[in-house]
């Protein structure tokens, strides 16, 4: 078992690549391709930029894995996540071209359009030709919380630089955040802190896609275990009020309300939770002017077709042995079992403990919902790494996996394996989901320790 020494250099030279790769070929403006075989083939910086994203990736997520085990201190964990995401912050956005659109979309807002109304074909942003050809013509895509953050990084930041930079302070503001975070909850829950600061902040999709590529996964995140820390600090309304603006970044915080309702006694204080999520989501969907347009942004979300998404891939899997328009049933099954598990979840979590609940039901969400992209797997990571107190494998395998799925340019390697993956991925949904079920069905049959905590933290102090 590697040192603590060795795991943070190791993990500091696998960043080192990865800034070197972000250096060669990161998300660039204008749109471009840049991990291609002509550019391999081209020359020597053709080959580095792969070389650097493979060893970098590798050595960022082994020495993850190597350091969960023992970790020495808090602040040994806080120390090493930051300096595995500093060497990123200088260079391009790695693994994705989404900060474009956020910037357009921030424009648009900023300039009093509607970005709910069209993408930028239509709508126009001066910054169009850096936003990736698959999201030019949908709409934004998510809350209004969002749009508002983004439009004051375009308007202070005048330029594209100026916006991506600001939106990745806002993401980096997001990281620390949740930092702050999870302590508090990991002690509720009886989980080391640091172990469960290592878990999240150290994990490669933090560095690579939060502050490198600075997704509102970030701000969504941190507002939601935000309002979880509320929660189990006894304050009801700051809880429902950062749950509702984690749920204006990205609808899919909304299931983790149900289940903060649960820690509360008394109908007073549940409503408490309800009102202030309602009151926050409705003051900045119709104080920023958009109403509540976004809802029928989301579905622009699905134009994706991935093997990454179980459903999907199961769909894509049938339709490989000839059955016509499966992705799109599937997909429908999918939304209906997601809606079960919830319901099995929800009613399980009144007896046991329901923040580990909302755990499980941002993981099953995560696996049952039509789209999956590499980041999304740090929706149910943030909240079971301060729930789960034994075996973390599982854990760590799916966010391990998914930090090596894109290129530094963004370019998803699923979009090059459709058969093979889609393959792979119907055979690993049925044990995935499994896990998830057996772990729903355990925690709440665990010994009177974990039931009794959640109960003392039900009680009115």
């Amino acid at each position: 078992m590697p040192g603590p020494r060795l795991v943070r250099y190791l993990g500091l030279a696998g960043s080192l690549f990865l800034a070197g790769a972000a250096w060669l070929g990161g998300a660039s403006s204008p749109w471009e391709p840049t991990v291609t075989p002509r550019t391999i083939l081209a020359g020597r910086e053709g080959v580095l930029l792969p070389l650097c994203w493979l060893l970098g990736t590798a050595l960022l997520i082994g020495a993850w894995w190597a350091g969960r085990r023992a970790v020495p201190s808090l602040r040994w964990a806080y120390v090493t996540a930051g300096l595995w995401a500093l060497p990123l912050l200088p260079f391009l956005p790695l693994g994705s071209y989404d900060v474009y659109s956020y910037a357009c979309q921030g424009w648009q807002q900023a300039a009093g359009l509607n970005p709910y109304a069209g993408g930028v074909d239509l709508l126009g942003c001066p910054w169009a030709d850096a936003v990736a050809p698959t999201w030019r013509t949908s709409p934004a895509p998510y809350g209004p919380v969002f749009l508002v953050l983004a439009a004051i990084a375009a308007k202070l930041g005048g330029s594209l630089t100026g916006t991506v930079a600001l939106l990745r302070l806002i993401a980096v503001l997001g990281v620390v955040a949740l930092g702050w975070c999870l302590p508090r909850l990991a002690r509720r829950a009886g989980v080391p802190p640091e172990r469960a600061v290592w878990l999240v902040l150290a994990c490669p999709l933090v560095p690579i896609h939060l502050v490198s590529g600075a997704h509102n996964e970030a701000v969504m995140v941190a507002l939601m275990a935000g309002g979880l820390t509320a929660a189990v600090a006894r304050r009801p309304l700051l809880a429902g009020i950062l749950l509702g603006l984690a749920v204006g970044v990205k609808a899919t915080a909304v299931v983790v309300l149900p289940f903060v309702v649960l820690l509360f006694p008394g109908l007073p204080r549940k409503a408490m939770v309800a009102g202030g999520a309602a009151g926050a989501l409705a003051a900045v969907s119709f104080g920023s002017g958009l109403g509540l347009g976004w809802v029928s942004g989301l579905a622009g979300s699905g134009v994706s077709v991935q093997w990454t998404a179980p459903p999907t891939a199961i769909g894509m899997t049938l339709e490989l042995f000839g059955v016509p328009g499966a992705v799109a049933v599937t997909r429908v099954l999918g939304m209906i079992a997601l809606a079960g598990v919830l319901i099995v979840l929800w009613l399980r979590a009144r007896h046991g403990d329901p923040l580990r609940a909302a755990g499980l039901a941002l993981a099953a969400t995560v696996l049952l919902a039509p789209v999956f992209h590499p980041w999304y797997a740090l929706w149910p990571l943030a909240v079971l790494a301060v729930t789960v107190r034994r075996d973390t494998r599982w854990l760590v395998v799916p966010p391990a996996v998914a930090a090596a799925l894109c290129l530094p340019d963004g370019y998803n390697l699923a979009l090059a394996t459709k058969a093979q993956g889609a393959i792979v991925m119907t055979l690993l949904a049925g044990y995935l989901a499994w896990k998830v079920l057996n772990e729903a069905k355990s925690y709440s049959r665990r010994p009177g320790a974990d039931h009794g905590d959640a109960d003392r933290h039900r009680r009115v102090p």
